[in-house]
């Protein structure tokens, strides 16, 4: 699987299908591999993201860290922990906050990905963009979603964006770092502790 992986996210680096709508070029940002337990779907790159290559790496990665209960070394231990944006690229400026991902990355790329992902036991979708194209519900928002973690599969966990400008919806929402987040972390400590599912049975 992994020498299918190999070719696939090349093709991805060298993916222009969005250039003539992307400010800065393009720069697809994703970390992937056969082995990886957990899934990170966030919404796009930032401008500090697009210029560095690491995804989530910015104020906003450190605070979903903390949700976590990740450290840096861990979190960005690809062979543990995969990294797939909703659009792979620097969507630009909009009035208020970045542009939205542009959609041609998830309708292209998730599903070939995603096949070549056999252990993830775990996605955490962060943000709406990512709940409305995975999470199939009657839920109208974000916050109705993120409400409602214990109604949906083990697989799947729904997040608000970690971003300081979500600091407002935390302090209306407490009961979100009181209750799910030590919901979340017991969940990715034990995925992270199983063996492979290569080596079970």
């Amino acid at each position: 699987m992994t020498e299918q992986l190999i070719p696939l996210l090349n093709e991805v680096g060298q993916c222009t299908q969005c250039a003539g709508h992307l400010p800065l070029g393009p720069r697809p940002v994703v970390r992937i591999s056969t082995t990886a337990r957990i899934l990170v779907i966030g919404q796009a790159p930032g401008t500090k993201v697009h210029a560095s290559g690491i995804p989530w790496d910015d104020a906003s990665g450190k605070r979903l860290r903390q949700w976590m209960g990740v450290d840096d070394e861990t979190f960005y231990d690809v062979d543990r922990i995969a990294i797939m944006p909703m659009g792979f690229c620097y969507p630009g400026k909009g009035k208020s906050g970045d542009l939205p991902p542009r959609p041609e990355c998830a309708q292209r790329w998730h599903q070939p990905l995603r096949d070549l992902m056999p252990e993830i036991q775990l996605t955490l979708l962060i943000g709406q963009y990512g709940q409305n194209y995975y999470l199939h519900d009657e839920f109208k928002t974000l916050t109705e979603r993120v409400k409602h973690w214990r109604d949906y599969p083990p697989d799947y966990f729904a997040l608000p964006h970690p971003s300081p400008r979500n600091q407002l919806w935390l302090k209306k929402n407490p009961w979100f770092e009181q209750e799910a987040i030590p919901e979340l972390q017991s969940r990715i400590r034990h995925y992270l502790a199983r063996p492979s599912l290569a080596t079970e049975g």
